[in-house]
């Protein structure tokens, strides 16, 4: 077992916590009457550490601002649908780091668009009280339900996110909520965020931010 590994995870516990925690989740919206900073939120990894970046954005002018990044040492495998717990620590001690603090954060993964309503996006914004959006590029779970010009993500028939596609020819987005904000909102703050890439700008730098921090602690000391 990798050193730092946490030995005594229970996934029925974490399945439990999670089914808890997807109780105190708030699908309305609770955003200021206008939003100022927009962060992305993402995690990469190499040689057994997590790379934890966040980017934050004015939200008019999609201009980045101010970005943070964190190492820590990877404290448990990906386990499928439990990869909040393992994501966690990098992600809220980046966030800990800014000194502009954001009105909503795009996170890279699921919000309630998950097998028990709870996904990385739900848990950050819970842990942190603030306004979150999940922002998948895979589908975990739901069926895809065409409703007018909109395609939703149906499960158990429940609405638990809404499919986006951002460029011709590539594949959609899976936008759900995370905490304190409603669907259509959370559609409406990814569509603004849209620039020239697939993904919204703000996942898009912190994306890029953390894959450069990733290449520079996975180089080989020259010492």
């Amino acid at each position: 077992m990798t050193a730092g590994v946490i030995h005594n995870f229970s996934v029925s516990r974490a399945h439990a916590t999670q089914l808890r925690l997807a109780a105190q989740i708030v699908q309305e919206d609770k955003l200021p009457n206008k939003i100022n900073f927009v962060a992305g939120v993402d995690v990469a990894y190499a040689s057994g550490l997590a790379v934890g970046a966040v980017a934050v954005l004015d939200y008019a002018t999609l201009k980045l601002l101010e970005f943070q990044t964190a190492i820590c040492k990877v404290r448990m495998p990906y386990i499928p649908t439990l990869l909040a717990f393992r994501e966690l620590p990098p992600a809220i001690a980046c966030i800990r780091k800014l000194k502009r603090y954001p009105d909503v954060f795009l996170v890279d993964g699921q919000g309630v668009a998950h097998p028990n309503r709870c996904g990385f996006a739900s848990h950050l914004g819970l842990a942190l009280g603030k306004p979150t959006i999940g922002v998948a590029k895979s589908r975990l779970i739901g069926k895809l339900v065409e409703v007018g010009d909109d395609v939703f993500l149906v499960d158990g028939g429940q609405i638990i996110g809404s499919v986006v596609t951002t460029k011709v020819g590539s594949q959609p987005l899976y936008v759900s909520v995370g905490h304190l904000v409603s669907l259509k909102t959370s559609v409406k703050i990814v569509k603004h965020c849209l620039r020239h890439h697939r993904i919204p700008e703000p996942l898009f730098l912190a994306h890029r931010i953390a894959f450069e921090q990733r290449c520079a602690v996975s180089k080989p000391s020259r010492e």
